[in-house]
């Protein structure tokens, strides 16, 4: 039985490092410890996570960040999402009789490129001060001597086993003696040591080319999988602007099209009249509303967003207030909106991990880093012990769609990071696991913090909602609540009409949410972890 804990918020004046993995976040800060930028701490928690966190993150993934530069006070956004590689036919889909792209398998794992590897260089080229080795070496140490199996991987391990152990690279990875690994055991992979290395010592261009992307195009070749080594080259990160709102006295910083950061500035600026704060933290009202916000904005989401490269994705107008007080019509005080009126679509299901990282100089990363599924596409190239994402699964097969799959497009991403402002000075670094949970989480923890006071350790480990569906079978209109809500306020809240599913006092399906809160008057970071993961924050 996997056992949660509250927890007070870590406190230091000198930098920090929070992440799901207690282990990460420690490789993060010794990298902090000795001269690293946060740019520096971020790559190194992250290559860590890759290793020893592999059902939710890896060098086969996508990443995304915002970069906050204390030198010019502006905040950057790096776009290391993974594009559809030339061969991307939606014909290739529909004349096999698919609907949409397949979950699981050598098609997901191929159809789009890995994007994070190319992220990492793009940030440590304008901002590393730390050779790039001395950021990777944790991760090879782990790949390469073993690192603990926690309870949450045994437990996702076990959760997976039959749909993918029938995948030779998976089988051989995670059930190396033909059986699965028990909490406390250790887990290898020397061959994803190896192409660390490889990276460390020639680049991106090493992960992309080379040994490793002529590996990866032979695997995918071998399997019937889409990569060519032009589609791997074509992959660069691309900086741009991120998007930004308001609410209340916070300025809210996200990550752009095609991420779903803008549905957290929608569902806050649609609840700002209501006045959240002078209302009880778990009344059931304001749950209501937070909720119905929630189905508003992810209405625009699925109507509207998609690569901004390929579609008109109307930013502007979605967060604008004119268009905001149209929608927040909707809103009925007393009632569940009827989710044919403002539907909603996609699934709660999706993995990922959260790194937030804030060094002495002020300098800050908020990073989100997904291979998508849990263990993504379950493709292993055993010749360089990576383990491919499975993001395209996302792509819409419908030809109009802003999200229709087409060659070089990054397809609709989940992953979203965060920073704050507060009398125009960095306040809040923060984001969290969850796929379609992961604005809600957003929501509902800048809302803790703002409206009600609390930090940001009592603000991620509050009970927690999620309204939508996790499986193909479920309801979309099912409102995922924990216990602690508690039952006066379940009881209003189904009295209402909402659909509940209740969850024991802390469920991981909630999501992983993590972040650090920096103090506008002293400058004092405080971190908040996640009970709900295996992480930590860390103090330098």
């Amino acid at each position: 039985m996997i056992q949660f804990e509250e927890r007070n918020a870590v406190q230091s004046s000198r930098g920090m490092v929070t992440s799901p993995h207690h282990l990460a976040s420690e490789a993060g800060a010794d990298v902090l410890r000795t001269g690293g930028s946060a740019v520096d701490a971020a790559i190194a928690t992250a290559a860590v996570l890759g290793v020893i966190y592999p059902h939710m993150t890896g060098m086969g993934g996508d990443a995304f960040w915002l970069i906050h530069d204390p030198l010019t006070a502006k905040v950057r956004y790096l776009n290391g999402g993974g594009r559809a590689v030339a061969a991307a036919d939606i014909g290739y889909f529909t004349s096999r009789g698919m609907s949409e792209v397949p979950f699981r398998g050598i098609l997901p794992a191929t159809l789009t490129t890995p994007g994070a590897v190319s992220s990492w260089f793009a940030a440590h080229d304008a901002y590393g001060k730390l050779p790039i080795q001395k950021c990777v070496d944790p991760a090879i140490s782990y790949a390469q001597n073993g690192y603990p199996v926690s309870a949450r991987l045994a437990a996702w391990l076990k959760f997976v086993q039959n749909d993918l152990q029938a995948l030779p690279g998976w089988r051989s990875l995670f059930m190396a003696g033909g059986e699965l690994p028990t909490t406390g055991s250790s887990l290898y992979n020397p061959t994803l040591a190896r192409t660390l290395q490889a990276v460390a010592d020639g680049g991106a261009q090493a992960f992309y080319g080379g040994e490793v992307g002529q590996s990866l195009v032979k695997f995918a070749k071998d399997n019937g999988g889409f990569f060519t080594l032009e589609d791997l080259a074509a992959q660069q990160a691309q900086w741009g602007e991120p998007i930004s709102g308001t609410y209340r006295d916070l300025t809210l910083f996200e990550t752009p099209a095609p991420t779903q950061g803008f549905t957290v500035l929608q569902m806050l600026k649609l609840v700002e009249p209501f006045e959240l704060h002078k209302k009880d933290f778990l009344d059931p009202q304001r749950i209501h509303l937070m909720v119905q916000a929630k189905q508003i904005s992810y209405h625009d989401r699925d109507r509207w967003l998609g690569d901004p490269a390929f579609a008109d994705v109307p930013m502007g107008l979605l967060l604008s207030d004119a268009y905001l007080d149209k929608r927040r019509e909707l809103i009925d005080p007393l009632h569940a909106l009827p989710w044919d009126k403002v539907p909603s679509y996609g699934s709660l299901t999706g993995d990922t991990v959260y790194i937030a990282v804030v060094d002495e100089s002020g300098q800050a990363v908020s990073l989100i880093h997904s291979l998508y599924g849990a263990f993504g596409s379950g493709m292993v190239d055993t010749r360089t012990g990576v383990l491919l994402q499975n993001r395209s699964a996302y792509f819409s097969l419908s030809p109009d769609h802003p999200n229709s799959l087409a060659p070089g497009k990054v397809p609709m991403h989940t992953l979203i990071a965060s920073m704050g402002f507060r009398n125009q000075r960095l306040w809040s670094v923060m984001g969290c696991m969850g796929a379609d949970g992961q604005p809600q989480i957003q929501f509902q923890t800048y809302s803790a913090m703002l409206d009600h006071g609390l930090d940001i350790q009592q603000a991620v480990q509050a009970p927690r909602w999620l309204s939508g569906r996790f499986a193909l079978g479920e309801a979309r209109d099912t409102l995922h609540v924990e216990s602690r809500l508690g039952e006066v306020a379940l009881a209003d809240l189904a009295a209402r009409g909402h659909v509940l599913n209740r969850w024991g006092p802390w469920n991981e399906l909630a999501g992983h949410a993590h972040g650090i809160t920096i103090d506008t008057v002293d400058g004092r970071y405080s971190g908040g972890a996640d009970p709900r993961s295996d992480g930590r924050s860390i103090a330098v």
